[in-house]
């Protein structure tokens, strides 16, 4: 037996049958609710109970963070969003008009997280224009993951009854 017949036994590629995708999903939106805008969530809990050190961490780190995601975005937005759009609409067609099942599985790991982003990227804008600090950053934070997780468990439902739907079908 070859080396690739091999990989592709073990890492099965039907996407919503393999448990690998599953696991995989389950890593992803838990990785992104814990870090909000690159900020670790046990620093906010810390800085949310009003440990000094902790806020001083909270506020150097979120001011760093949104720093670098604006120089990123102001340096290579456009391509950012021109490459993003692209793969999306690959992935979109794939998905959509070929019925590929593999990308039907990263489009629907891929586009929820194109709105996390923006919504990230939004939260840098807010945190350097406003400059927050203390309790209103952590407010700030704290809405955020909210809203990242509210999206998570939507589209880990939306994902379940999809692949749901395409085993039984």
């Amino acid at each position: 037996m070859e080396w690739y017949t091999l990989v592709f036994l073990l890492i099965d590629m039907r996407s919503f049958s393999s448990l690998w995708y599953w696991i995989a999903l389950a890593v992803l939106w838990s990785s992104v609710s814990h870090w909000v805008m690159g900020v670790p969530f046990d620093l906010i809990t810390r800085a949310r109970r009003q440990d000094a050190e902790a806020v001083e961490d909270l506020t150097v780190l979120a001011r760093i963070n949104a720093r670098r995601m604006l120089y990123i975005s102001r340096r290579g937005g456009m391509w950012v969003i021109g490459f993003v759009c692209f793969v999306l609409t690959v992935l979109g067609m794939l998905a959509g008009l070929y019925r590929v099942e593999f990308a039907q599985a990263v489009l629907l790991m891929a586009g929820p997280m194109v709105l996390i982003g923006y919504l990230t990227l939004r939260l840098a804008l807010r945190v350097e224009a406003e400059a927050p600090a203390g309790a209103a950053l952590v407010r700030l934070m704290m809405r955020h993951r909210f809203v990242t997780q509210l999206i998570g468990m939507i589209a880990i439902f939306v994902t379940a009854l999809f692949g749901m739907y395409h085993n039984i079908t």
